[in-house]
């Protein structure tokens, strides 16, 4: 074998030298694809979280709201931003103590269809039913002193604002209850609290409150 001969087999093929530099590129991607990511999840950004409980049809000020950092990502925009509030802005559902703000949960206060009524409950309602949970309406009409018909469904969604209990005996375990209710029930609810009928708040079917 010549001297050129012995010097050409002992070069690396061109397309050993390609496959190793395409190799240090493929690591070189995924080191900074894992770096993209890891800081990607660091990135915060301040939104609104409930400062209590907030339920449907109540105004909603900064003052109900506080300003947490988070790193939300690409659902970024499904939340309101700590500048974003407006003003007339109303809940549009329940918004539970600590839960981010979602846009979706909040509206105008022109196309709220909900108002606030107090009833007393006739029976005591669960020590669970507080600020938020979801309640159905149920009365029993008078048909003469001490007498009632058969009770029936007055309102079948009203979200509770505030329960005031009273345990006293004189009381017989009744509660006196704030509740969001849709317009469309008020006429028949004040018209049953005037006409003396048995009005009873129980928790609704699967509000697991």
């Amino acid at each position: 074998m010549t001297a050129s001969a012995a010097v050409r087999s002992s070069r690396r093929p061109f397309w050993g030298d390609l496959r190793f530099l395409l190799g240090i590129a493929l690591v070189v991607g995924s080191v900074a694809g894992v770096w993209l990511v890891v800081a990607a999840s660091r990135q915060t950004e301040p939104v609104y979280a409930a400062s209590r409980t907030i339920v449907p049809g109540e105004a909603v000020t900064a003052a109900d709201l506080r300003t947490v950092d988070v790193g939300l990502g690409t659902v970024a925009e499904v939340y309101l931003a700590a500048d974003e509030l407006e003003s007339g802005a109303v809940a549009t559902r329940t918004i539970e103590a600590g839960e981010l703000v979602a846009r979706s949960a909040l509206g105008d206060d022109r196309k709220v269809r909900t108002t606030t009524l107090v009833v007393r409950s006739s029976i005591d309602v669960p020590a669970s039913v507080g600020a938020g949970a979801v309640v159905e309406v149920w009365s029993a009409p008078l048909i003469e002193a001490g007498e009632y018909d058969a009770p029936r469904i007055l309102v079948a969604d009203a979200t509770v604002v505030a329960v005031e209990r009273d345990d006293t005996m004189m009381g017989g375990g009744a509660a006196a209850l704030e509740i969001v209710i849709p317009r469309a029930d008020v006429a028949a609810t004040l018209a049953a609290m005037a006409d003396g009928s048995a009005l009873s708040v129980v928790p609704a079917a699967g509000s697991g409150r």
